[in-house]
């Protein structure tokens, strides 16, 4: 069914909210633009299947309805863009999802598994690959465009119905479901214009006052973006924001001779030239923190690729697909927060009082690593735990590591 009117989005809503989940994917397009385009919704249920058209139906608030409905579960595959789509069209972040590519990192699959594998796999279909790059916002949409469409929902329903048996036979509920909750934080991909920084590629061997400097330039360059609707690459690359930001001219004819700014304004390169300045003025004390620089050392580099062979072993052992469970950056933070703490303990155990404190006022600080709590814990943190205080080991057993 092909929804092109008000009315008919009313009905096909009223008839979906009778049903328990619901499968959902959008196309769209954002080439030209900051804030995704949306071009087309497709729903389906295990007994109805349905095309929205967004571009002739200006008012999606039965959309909006459906996907804030705490009783409907909305299945998607590979959820992120999709979510960030259409909350931008509707406003509101579709919740409680299930996402069926998540789910198969938890059920013996690869990672990251596309649709037509999936659908290939549970259901024994092969989905044609007619349509990979198309224009979704030219209409009209031709009969192959519309039947690709679908495809990317019809399988879904009965896939989650079945991923469902299997997560409750091997008791992974308590570990999907959590995961799939944090894709519903609008904070991933609603960003500050003064957080805008912290995503600026090659900046992490700024210095805090470089990265200060970097915070006032993006930001710029963020609401710039947002208030004309344009790609921040066609506001500012950020090759050119990185070298603006180890430069810092003084000058906006400095500004001028930075590649990449040829484009801009004669007011823009004056509102770059005033960014860097309140980077350069900005105090100490407000200055962002630098990212942690881990000196290379080679035992410790063995040591994490011995826990690195253990996590496998974990993730061969129960199904879970290892990029899921933990990553190298993972294993580095979890180890070293461990050796801090026990580090600490001992020298709070051999001092007293004052000296305590002055120690603890030192401890170096270590991001938290998500194999500190939750599932990830009990799978496979307690195990590399122990692995990192010489209590577990590794051994060879038919040309096969194992856990001693």
């Amino acid at each position: 069914m092909y929804i092109s009117a008000f009315s008919e989005l009313e009905a096909f809503i009223a008839q979906v909210r009778a049903e328990k989940f619901v499968a959902v994917d959008t196309e769209f397009v954002r080439d030209n633009t900051f804030y995704p385009k949306l071009c087309l919704v497709q729903l389906a249920t295990p007994s109805a299947n349905a095309l929205i058209d967004p571009i002739l139906i200006e008012n999606l608030s039965p959309l909006a309805e459906l996907l804030k409905d705490e009783s409907i579960v909305k299945i998607f595959h590979a959820c992120s863009q999709d979510l960030e789509v259409l909350e931008y069209a509707t406003g509101v972040v579709a919740h409680p999802i299930f996402d069926t590519q998540i789910a198969a990192g938890f059920l013996g699959h690869p990672h990251q598994l596309g649709l037509a594998p999936l659908v290939q796999l549970y259901e024994g279909v092969r989905l044609p690959k007619t349509v990979t790059l198309t224009d979704w916002a030219a209409r009209p949409l031709d009969s192959e465009q519309l039947r690709y469409a679908a495809d990317d929902v019809t399988y879904l329903p009965h896939i989650y119905q079945t991923m469902m048996q299997q997560l409750i036979e091997k008791d992974r509920l308590g570990w999907v479901m959590p995961e799939m909750e944090s894709y519903c934080d609008a904070s991933r991909w609603n960003i500050a214009p003064e957080e805008a920084y912290k995503r600026l590629k090659r900046s992490n061997s700024f210095t805090r006052r470089q990265l200060a400097i970097a915070r006032e330039v993006c930001a710029w360059r963020e609401g710039v973006a947002q208030k004309e609707n344009r790609p921040r690459r066609w506001v500012l690359s950020d090759e050119t924001t990185i070298e603006l930001c180890r430069l810092a001219p003084t000058t906006e004819h400095d500004v001028r001779r930075v590649r990449g700014t040829e484009h801009l304004s004669f007011a823009e390169r004056l509102a770059i030239l005033k960014a860097l300045e309140a980077g350069r003025n900005c105090p100490a004390a407000w200055t962002p923190q630098t990212a942690e620089r881990h000196q290379h050392n080679p035992a410790f580099e063995s040591v994490l690729d011995l826990a690195y062979a253990l996590l496998r072993i974990i993730a061969d052992k129960s199904g879970v697909a290892i990029s899921l469970i933990a990553s190298r950056d993972d294993l580095r933070n979890f180890a070293e927060a461990l050796y801090q703490k026990d580090a600490a303990a001992e020298k709070t155990a051999s001092s007293t009082g004052a000296a305590a404190k002055r120690t603890s006022s030192r401890k170096k600080t270590t991001p938290p690593s998500r194999l500190s709590e939750g599932w990830r814990y009990e799978l496979a943190g307690k195990t590399l735990e122990s692995l990192f205080r010489g209590q577990t080991a590794l051994t060879v057993k038919n040309g096969r590591l194992e856990i001693f």
